[in-house]
């Protein structure tokens, strides 16, 4: 099913082929994905909790949404179609930056992602998929980095990675 493939990349992320989407996770390549991350104009941010039926880190919270463009799909057609899908509505995003992680889990899958950082404004509350998203969420930065700090495990660990990349901070200051 071409819906379930993603972008396998190199360190660079010059395309390197295509791979169903579980089958890249049990093998932990490198591929291609985004985050984006949505404010209102009180400067909060939108965080979901992640369905507990979700491949890896079910009922964890991340940002607004997280996923994978699908071959032949640019990145911000990607970030249309899943802000719509997980959280039904649509905003524009701008792209702030990238970067490479890698991350293994529990139950033998690894993501291994070229992640580019998106955001976005939105004012109004979402309508969130429940196939996608659990519960969702308005938070200040200030509450949200004493939750992280008190509470990691409640958190993806891209999300993580993310709050403490130095390219996030400056954009958020």
């Amino acid at each position: 099913m071409a819906e379930n493939n993603i972008i396998l990349v190199d360190e660079f992320d010059n395309e390197i082929g295509v791979e169903e989407k579980i089958e890249a996770h049990k093998k932990g390549l490198l591929h291609r994905a985004f985050s984006i991350f949505i404010f209102n104009s009180k400067g909060e941010l939108l965080l979901q909790q992640r369905a507990k039926s979700k491949y890896h880190s079910g009922r964890l919270w991340t940002n607004t949404v997280c996923s994978h463009p699908m071959p032949n799909e640019n990145l911000i057609d990607a970030t249309k179609r899943r802000l719509q899908e997980e959280m039904g509505f649509f905003t524009e995003t701008k792209e702030i930056f990238s970067f490479m992680y890698k991350s293994e889990y529990e139950n033998g899958l690894t993501e291994h992602e070229f992640d580019y950082v998106f955001f976005g404004f939105y004012n109004d509350n979402p309508i969130p998929n429940k196939d996608e998203v659990e519960d969702y969420k308005w938070v200040t930065i200030k509450d949200l980095e004493n939750d992280v700090e008190q509470n990691p495990n409640n958190y993806t660990t891209w999300f993580k990675k993310i709050l403490k990349n130095e390219k996030f901070i400056l954009e958020i200051k």
